[in-house]
């Protein structure tokens, strides 16, 4: 893929994230995409990914904003730079109760693209920065 194809990706599987579209964000993704979390580690598959999504969704409304989206040339490999806007709303095993807290914390994300298809994702958010916005430690 071009390095503007893989751009146009990434921006559509972010988009997809902000409408909670989770089947568009799936059909971005290659079957055995590696997925980083920023909170446990690897995953791999697509029906891992689409559970993870699916716990997030239930404790977090989340969007994407002031996003930057960076890719090398030759489009094998992409970057993402944003702020996750959230608002925390059902209490998670191992987090603070939820009240409705908001938050809004600077984010990456790194992607592999093969065949077409995000091979890789991996996800970062400062943990500390984030569990103190949630009332945490």
């Amino acid at each position: 893929m071009s390095e503007q194809e893989t751009r146009a990706l990434v921006l559509r599987y972010l988009e997809a994230f902000n409408a909670a579209d989770h089947a568009g964000m799936l059909d971005l993704v290659s079957e055995d995409v590696a997925h980083d979390p920023f909170d446990a580690e690897r995953e791999i598959g697509k029906e891992k990914l689409r559970w993870r999504l699916g716990l997030a969704g239930r404790h977090f409304g989340e969007t994407l904003a002031d996003i930057a989206v960076m890719a090398e040339e030759g489009g094998v490999r992409a970057a993402a730079e944003c702020t996750v806007r959230g608002v925390y709303t059902t209490s998670a095993d191992g987090l603070p109760e939820a009240r409705g807290q908001s938050y809004a914390v600077p984010a990456g994300f790194f992607f592999e693209i093969d065949e077409g298809r995000i091979s890789r994702i991996s996800a970062y958010r400062n943990p500390v920065t984030w569990l103190s916005a949630l009332g945490g430690e």
